[in-house]
This record gives C-alpha cells, structure tokens and sequence, in this order.
C-alpha cells in the first residue's frame, strides 16, 4: 500500500494516547498484531467512559463485539507513544460501527487502521436494546459531516 491509501490524522474525531508496553512487543522486537484490536477496544471505551455513556460494571447495556478488522502499514514497538484517532462511521438501531487508525506522535499517516462493530445488548438478558437518544447525540459528534444520520 502507498501513503495515499493511508488514514490521516483529518479523517478521524477524537484522538485518544496509548503507551506501549515491554509486553506489547512479540519475539520479532515490534508490537504484536493483537496487540493493535487491545488498542482500538481501549481507545473507543475509554472515549465512552469518559463521556458518560458506559457504565462497566452496573450499565443496563453493554458492547459486544461482532465484527472487527485491521490493516497495518508499518510497526510500532516499545516505548512508543501512540496515538489512536476514533470516528464513528455508522449508527444503527442497536449497533455503531467505529473506525479507528494508530498513529504515531506527530505523525500524519496512520502505521495500522480498523474498525469494530458494537451491538449493544441488555447486560442481563444479552438480547439487542436500542441505543438510548443521549448515546445517539455523542456518538453524532464522532462522525464526519457526510455521515451523520
């Protein structure tokens, strides 16, 4: 792939840091490629905790993932500070899905990107709830201008 197939910094709405770990490295001295899905799963949560939205141990609904995948364009590696840009890319019913990019600071080309896709679900029944309209509002601000539902 060339820089020109690359997310950039523009194409996400919030960013979130994350520092790498001595264990986040594999034998071959970078981090390892699952390493990168930990990353994009803390990046969306930690952005959700923070704007009220998930309650982690005693929230009527939770995220369960469905879906995800990543393209990785260059490695990263111990002690790197990364960071990971979120968008909102769709809003369903019960469902987001998010896009995600890592980049490294200062750094215009992202070095891996992916989405994962949430449905969201009654915490005790793990049947689909529709997502209430104040999520809806937060999550709206996440996306581009010519995605917004």
């Amino acid at each position: 792939m060339t820089d020109r197939s690359r997310a950039t910094r523009a194409d996400f709405a919030v960013f979130e840091p994350i520092e790498t770990r001595w264990a986040d490295n594999d034998a071959y001295g970078h981090v390892n490629n699952v390493v990168y899905y930990a990353f994009f799963d803390t990046a969306v949560n930690r952005r959700l905790a923070r704007a009220g939205l998930l309650d982690i141990t005693g929230g009527a609904m939770i995220g369960l993932v469905v879906e995800t995948g990543c393209r990785y364009h260059a490695s990263a590696a111990f002690p790197e500070m990364l960071e990971a840009g979120l968008k909102v890319a769709r809003i369903g019913t019960s469902s987001v899905r998010y896009e995600l990019a890592i980049f490294r600071a200062g750094e215009d080309a992202a070095i891996a990107e992916g989405f994962f896709v949430h449905v969201y679900v009654d915490r005790g029944t793990r049947r689909p709830t529709p997502l209430p309209e104040h999520w809806r509002a937060v999550l709206a601000e996440w996306m581009p201008a010519e995605s917004e539902p």
